[in-house]
């Protein structure tokens, strides 16, 4: 029975739960702000585009005499130092139940174009900067027995695909994380998740010159994210009408792989 049961413990009810989400001001991680703001939740943002942050919060300002639901916490994910003082002020509000990292950056790039700055700054800000942040989260997760932290990697991780040679083995490396975490805490009381987003649309996919399949918008997947929460699990994929497909590729050998890719990408 036990191999039927969920992985972490559900998350169903928001109201008067802090969430703190890394990578709130746009795409994804905003439209998880929205609907965990939508259903009671007290969300701190944090990214680097504060103005954006301030935009979010101002939609949903307190009534006088209430408590602030949005608390507003600007940093840049490659400083530990500013990690480490949002979470600190964050911390003195009381525990976070759940820290999402949604911080990431995306650029195509193919062998042939090798560009070392680009790949750094893929390792520092989709990698290196949720190290930063389970740096600051973990040793209090530890001392409590409790809370949530959830990852999001990409479908781009699950193998090696053209035009992805800088974003996609950073995800891969969120993945694998992910699941050496849940390995360690879970039985010390803490969830785990790692969500694994198929094509959404946002300012970083935007750049993309091909059509997506199965494209679909932040709120969608926001919505997806939240219903996985509140299942229990550990993977949270989505659309499952694409990231099926993808989990198929990510079993095949290579002899029949890597002309599947060449086959359904064209490169």
């Amino acid at each position: 029975m036990r191999l039927l049961a969920a992985f972490n413990p559900p998350l169903e009810d928001w109201r008067g739960k802090t969430v703190w989400i890394v990578g709130a001001s746009s795409g994804i991680g905003r439209a998880t702000a929205s609907a965990l703001l939508a259903r009671g939740a007290c969300v701190a943002v944090s990214a680097r585009n504060g103005e954006a942050l301030e935009a979010l919060a101002a939609e949903y300002r307190a009534a006088p005499g209430e408590r602030a639901r949005v608390q507003v916490l600007p940093l840049d994910v490659r400083d530990a130092a500013a990690v480490h003082s949002a979470h600190a002020q964050l911390a003195a509000r009381g525990p976070v139940d759940l820290v999402l990292y949604c911080a990431g950056t995306y650029r195509s790039l193919r062998a042939d174009a090798f560009d070392l700055d680009v790949m750094l700054a893929h390792q520092q800000i989709n990698y290196v900067g949720a190290l930063n942040v389970l740096a600051a989260v973990l040793p209090d997760a530890i001392a409590r027995g409790s809370g949530h932290i959830a990852l999001t990697a990409s479908v781009a991780g699950f193998r090696g695909l053209p035009q992805s040679l800088a974003y996609g083995p950073t995800k891969a490396a969120l993945t694998n994380l992910a699941e050496v975490l849940y390995a360690d805490l879970h039985d010390r009381g803490i969830g785990i998740s790692v969500i694994q987003p198929g094509f959404v649309a946002t300012p970083l996919t935007a750049q993309n010159d091909f059509e997506m399949p199965a494209l679909i918008a932040p709120a969608q997947a926001a919505d997806a994210i939240l219903k996985g929460w509140a299942r229990g699990d550990f993977e949270i994929h989505f659309p499952k009408r694409f990231t099926g497909w993808m989990k198929l590729l990510r079993v095949l050998p290579y002899r029949l792989y890597f002309p599947a890719v060449r086959r359904f990408t064209g490169l």
